[in-house]
């Protein structure tokens, strides 16, 4: 799995296209938690010569996926999303890796998809930002479902908004994540995505979606994990890995 940026950007538009250069050009930091999803997995996976499953939650348009698919040869790839015109962007953008036999679709709702999915038998469950588009209480039940479909020794992988506990400098920085969204996309013309994004910003950060890092924390650690890690912090973005414990 690459580290150096520039060809990671340069690889993905590429296979992605206008998806990835779009993204990155308003919020870059959503791409570098997807590379850096690619990058924790590719540790995990340099522990074992065993091939690995893995799920991957809000699958998209294929931008983490393809994070993961290039981070390990040994990963078989679940990707959950139910929303099917990114869903099926993402099968177009990564058909190559599906004819491999490497990466297969469920279109099925996070929690739908999850507890249809045999306990202990995954290796990794990785996602960028989707669970906190989730309900608190949709969260709960995901991630508790999470912990007991990984195996004694799986990981949880997470690069998402994970809200800062001082709750006027969050708000801080949410506003000038705003004032960069109306610089970038008035200057090319997009209001239309402008409208999307502002309006998916105000359910972001409602009191039942926002997930605050001590809460979030909490939660993975009453559902049962152990070494809980959050790290990379950019802004209101940051990396969280989390273990379920061996046997």
């Amino acid at each position: 799995m690459t580290t150096d940026k520039s060809k990671y950007d340069a690889m993905f538009s590429g296979v992605i296209g206008q998806d990835y250069e779009l993204l990155n050009l308003i919020c870059p930091l959503a791409t570098q938690m997807s590379r850096l999803v690619g990058v924790a997995a590719s540790a995990y996976a340099e522990q074992t010569t065993d091939n690995l499953t893995v799920i991957e939650l809000g699958g998209g348009t294929g931008i983490t996926t393809l994070s993961l698919l290039t981070a390990s040869d040994k990963f078989s790839i679940l990707s959950i999303d139910n929303e099917p015109v990114m869903q099926e962007q993402a099968k177009k953008n990564l058909h190559k890796w599906v004819e491999e036999g490497k990466l297969d679709f469920s279109s099925d709702d996070a929690l739908t998809a999850v507890k249809k999915i045999a306990t202990d038998s995954v290796d990794i469950v990785a996602s960028a930002y989707t669970l906190h588009n989730f309900l608190d209480i949709y969260r709960k039940e995901v991630v508790q479902e999470i912990f007991r479909i990984l195996k004694p020794g799986g990981q949880f992988i997470n690069g998402d908004r994970y809200g800062l506990d001082d709750i006027s400098k969050h708000t801080r920085i949410i506003q000038e994540e705003v004032s960069g969204y109306f610089k970038v996309l008035t200057k090319i013309n997009k209001l239309d995505v402008l409208e999307h994004w502002i309006v998916h910003l105000f359910s972001d950060e409602s009191e039942n979606h926002v997930m605050r890092e001590s809460a979030a924390l909490d939660q993975l650690r009453d559902s049962g994990f152990i070494n809980i890690t959050l790290s990379h912090r950019l802004d209101v973005n940051a990396l969280v890995t989390a273990t379920k414990p061996g046997l």
